[in-house]
Parts: structure tokens; C-alpha cells; sequence
């Protein structure tokens, strides 16, 4: 009986090295269809892991976009034109100052290869304290006439 290469993936250190090798793969340039194959299995088998195995649950969306960029090498400006937006809605996002849009949530998630879910999560905003009580403000009192 033949021996497995590649087994399922049963821990934090086995994901890692499937990890780099799929990096080692794809950056060594001619690639051919065994190569090609090897790469796909591999990719499935993170996959799997990931699925079981990492709760996206724990992490706020802007933490995760964030982190996601990093991973990436993104910056601000090229979020503008992922998700063709302007440079001060993605600030305001960025800074917890305005939330993700449906449509802001899809492009986020066909863009990174993930469930809308990870970034469909309440999370909190911060809000100017100045303006904390804005709605207050427009609000129309009725007068008691004496």
C-alpha cells in the first residue's frame, strides 16, 4: 500500500507548513498540471481546516478587514478601488465611524474568497461626542401654554 503524501489536516503546525508549501509552489514559476493538481488538493485540505477550525465569529469585521489587508499588502486607497467608493467613506469605515454597507459586505467577500458572513457581524461605532445627542437636538418639543 501506498503511503499518502498529504494527510488531513489535524493541527495548528500541519496547516502552516501545507500553507507555505502552496506559497513555495506558486511562486516557483513553470507550473505543470501534477504541480497544477497538488496545489489544488492542498488548497482543499486548508480549506477543510479553516472551515472546522477558525471562527471568524470572535474577530469584529473592521479587525478582520484589517488584518486582511495586511495579509495582502493593501492599503486604504486600494480599497477605494475595490470597492469603488471615496477615500473618506473607506477612513470612516477603517475608523469605526460608519458601518459596511450590503453592498460594501459583497464586494469585501468575493474580493478576499470568503462567506459575507465574516464581515456581516454588529460591531460597535464611535460616535463623535459631539454629536452623541444630534437627534436630540432636531427634535420638535411641544410648549406648554400657561
Amino acid at each position: 500500500m501506498e503511503v499518502l503524501k498529504y494527510k488531513v489536516i489535524k493541527s495548528r503546525e500541519q496547516y502552516d507548513e501545507y500553507c507555505q508549501l502552496v506559497e513555495e509552489l506558486v511562486s516557483q514559476g513553470a507550473v505543470t498540471s501534477e504541480v497544477e493538481e497538488e496545489i489544488e488538493l492542498l488548497t482543499v485540505l486548508i480549506e477543510k481546516y479553516d472551515q472546522e477550525n477558525n471562527s471568524f465569529e470572535e474577530v469584529d469585521p473592521i479587525q478582520l478587514l484589517i488584518s486582511l489587508m495586511e495579509e495582502h499588502s493593501l492599503k486604504a486607497k486600494d480599497l477605494v478601488n475595490i470597492l469603488k467608493v471615496s477615500k473618506g467613506l473607506v477612513s470612516d469605515i477603517l475608523n469605526y465611524k460608519k458601518g459596511l454597507s450590503k453592498e460594501v459586505i459583497r464586494k469585501l467577500a468575493d474580493h478576499f474568497s470568503m462567506n459575507q458572513d465574516a464581515f456581516n457581524r454588529p460591531y460597535k461605532l464611535k460616535v463623535d461626542p459631539k454629536l452623541r445627542n444630534a437627534s436630540v437636538m432636531n427634535t420638535k418639543k411641544e410648549l406648554e401654554v400657561l
